[in-house]
């Protein structure tokens, strides 16, 4: 501090920031919204947006891909069973040419015609076919999935943590109940009682599905409840449902998100599991887990009546955690503006 006040300053010592005839404007910046900060963040995550990519990319080949030949995904050809992969214009590249153990199946069998791109199954049906339309009714069930999370688990999860007292203890406690039946168990029994297919599986979502998705609501809605804009809105009049819908739902909306898309593929899962056991959609109608149990049988002979199904749901799960593990980080208010 001493060598400081002893110190003789001068006049070239300092430099002005801006020369003597600018004019100084303060800088304004445009605001953005949550939701542009939220896309910002996302469209920043690679992984994510490939993810996406793909899964669009699925969707419309689930869409479009069963009516691009004339094969459906029950017609059995006769004659044609067991035919590996060959595809117009890649045959003449040496890629799926139709080539097995050294011979042409095709032109062995006299199909010169005749084009299976993913191959043909020990029936003869073609594969591309059956893994688009399975591709299809995993979709389905796990879209199911994510409506029943949100119109059964987060609402249950809304009311039961923001009433709380007697209410949520006896809504958890039911909770609890129906969580400790194994799913497993539950779609055997509906299978006796209703057809086994897409309505026994959504319906046994319907029962114990949603209990992961209520549990987080609850917990947010617990975090949120205690919040200053909430004292001052029920300070002002607002009903209970107005507190729950309009005040704490649009706070948690985020996690409620995150949550439902990493509930797709467990549901995905979930349906090749049963499907697997036999206890999925009936023959003829494929799923990826039916093709996955009928390659299963063939894999050490006819390896790509297994591979291909294969490929298709690890692509189609992984996309959907890459696409939820870049929702979740776009939604975290700590992600923000890194």
């Amino acid at each position: 501090m001493s060598e400081i006040k002893n110190h003789e300053f001068h006049h070239d010592d300092f430099d002005f920031a801006h020369a003597a005839d600018e004019k100084l404007i303060d800088k304004t910046y445009k605001s953005t919204s949550y939701w542009k900060d939220v896309w910002g963040n996302f469209s920043k995550n690679k992984g994510a947006l490939i993810g996406a990519i793909i899964i669009i990319i699925i969707i419309l080949m689930a869409i479009l891909g069963p009516g691009m030949n004339e094969h459906t995904y029950k017609s059995i050809n006769h004659g044609q069973e067991c035919l590996v992969p060959r595809i117009p214009g890649l045959e003449k590249i040496g890629i799926a040419n139709g080539y097995f153990k050294g011979t042409n199946q095709y032109a062995s069998k006299g199909f010169d015609d005749v084009y299976y791109w993913f191959g043909s199954d020990t029936q003869g049906r073609d594969i591309f076919t059956r893994v688009w339309a399975g591709t299809r009714v995993s979709l389905v069930i796990a879209f199911a999935a994510v409506l029943v999370d949100i119109f059964i688990g987060m609402v249950y999860g809304l009311v039961s943590g923001f009433i709380g007292g007697r209410v949520d203890m006896i809504m958890q406690r039911i909770a609890e109940i129906l969580n400790g039946i194994p799913t497993l168990v539950v779609v055997t029994l509906l299978g006796l009682v209703l057809k086994p297919g897409i309505s026994s599986i959504i319906f046994s979502l319907v029962l114990t599905g949603w209990i992961g998705m209520e549990r987080i609501a609850r917990a947010q809605v617990l975090k949120v409840k205690e919040q200053e804009y909430i004292l001052a809105s029920t300070t002002l009049g607002a009903s209970t449902f107005r507190l729950i819908f309009k005040e704490v739902l649009p706070n948690i909306f985020g996690q409620v998100i995150i949550t439902s898309m990493f509930s797709i593929p467990s549901a995905i899962f979930l349906e090749a599991y049963l499907s697997f056991l036999g206890l999925g959609v009936p023959a003829p109608m494929a799923s990826l887990g039916s093709l996955v149990s009928e390659g299963y049988k063939s894999m050490t002979t006819y390896s790509h009546i297994l591979i291909i199904p294969v490929v298709v749901l690890g692509v189609l799960m992984l996309c959907f955690n890459l696409f939820a593990d870049g929702l979740r980080d776009a939604f975290d208010p700590k992600m923000l503006n890194r």
